[in-house]
């Protein structure tokens, strides 16, 4: 359960703004879209070898 403390005079806008990162950050809507279907753990290990390999990619082309 998440609680968000509300400051007094701070605009309902602002804190429903950090409801929904900190909503965004457990991962919740995530994890159960995953849960939707399954996916064998083989092709869970070669998607985050290549997102790993992308990732590394970027920071070399970064570097030069």
């Amino acid at each position: 359960m998440l609680i968000i403390p509300i400051k007094d005079g701070e605009n309902i806008d602002r804190a429903l703004k950090r409801y929904k990162r900190k909503f965004d950050k457990t991962g919740v809507v995530r994890q159960l879209r995953s849960r939707q279907q399954f996916t064998k753990p083989s092709v869970v290990r070669r998607a985050q070898i290549q997102k790993a390999s992308y990732i590394q990619g970027l920071r070399d082309a970064e570097e030069n």
